[in-house]
């Protein structure tokens, strides 16, 4: 079907609907004659008669009331999606998509689902697990959560954390037969848990920045475990099996509770945190948008959490 004979076709049904050029031509606000003529050229183009004309009456021919049985069907399925479209502006609903991290699953969302789903019952949440350098692109993801060194310039990216620093911990059993490292040199004398990385597949270099002269350095982590789940990098930590290298905010609470102890602490920098991107600010749906505006309120009690 010719597409460029949808407009004729929607003002042949208002005129069908109300059985009048004139009062067709007033609801779509446009002349009766410029009307007229739109009908007259979709029947030329169809090759057929679709209403009769008098002075004083209009019908449909036989052929005109089975176009205008399909044709208005088809019109209405067509007005609701453009409601749901004006719907979905002022109500927050429908499905959104997000690409991130394992880590960023635990820290960020994890301990907010019930919430959101409470405070926004018809948005669907979909959470696309990729420890790589996700392409929400390739993936059809509405957004996605990165470290922000991990960021394009070109994403448009909103800090959803304050700057995190690595943590170096252990647990008080395997302290009680190891002594704690003083540097990063120390590492050799101990067993450290790996975790192999899924974009590369190399495993993560400890990085560290020496104190006294911001000189930067990777120590190869040596042990006798390695895990590409940062899940179970830390039950290894809280099991005793050696130490391991964490976002701090991870740790944070096995920490406090005397159930990790840290370790060369001064040699971790901080370093930009956790941020949401997506492609454009223009036209965010609001289903995103409330998400977003979510996770960027519980920012707050991140902050609050901070220090150990």
């Amino acid at each position: 079907m010719d597409r460029n004979l949808l407009p004729s076709i929607a003002a042949f049904v208002e005129v069908a609907r109300q059985g009048s050029f004139r009062r067709a031509a007033a609801r779509l606000n446009i002349s009766p004659s410029a009307l007229s003529q739109a009908v007259r050229l979709l029947e030329e183009r169809l090759a057929v008669r679709l209403l009769h004309r008098t002075t004083r009456s209009l019908s449909l021919t036989e052929e005109g009331r089975a176009l205008m049985a399909q044709a208005e069907r088809g019109l209405d399925i067509v007005a609701e999606a453009i409601g749901a479209l004006d719907e979905g502006r002022h109500e927050a609903t429908g499905e959104i998509r997000i690409n991130l991290s394992r880590s960023a699953a635990h820290l960020l969302v994890e301990p907010h689902i019930g919430e959101f789903a409470q405070r926004y019952p018809s948005v669907r949440v979909e959470l696309l697990i990729d420890d790589g350098l996700g392409d929400i692109v390739r993936d059809g993801c509405d957004a996605g959560i990165r470290l922000r060194e991990s960021l394009v310039d070109s994403m448009i990216s909103v800090p959803l954390t304050p700057p995190f620093s690595m943590a170096v911990v252990g647990a008080p059993s395997y302290f009680a037969f190891n002594p704690a490292p003083d540097s990063p040199a120390d590492l050799d004398l101990h067993n450290c848990v790996g975790f192999r990385q899924a974009d590369s597949g190399a495993v993560y270099g400890w990085e560290f920045t020496d104190p006294q002269s911001g000189e930067d350095l990777t120590i190869d982590p040596r042990g006798n475990f390695v895990t590409n789940s940062d899940d179970v990098m830390l039950a290894a930590a809280l099991a005793g099996v050696g130490l391991v290298m964490h976002f701090d905010a991870a740790v944070r609470e096995h920490v406090r509770a005397g159930a990790l102890i840290r370790v060369l602490k001064p040699w971790c920098r901080p370093f930009d945190g956790f941020n949401l991107y997506m492609l454009s600010r223009e036209q965010i749906p609001l289903k995103l948008r409330v998400f977003v505006d979510f996770l960027v309120e519980k920012r707050q009690g991140l902050m609050a959490k901070q220090d150990i």
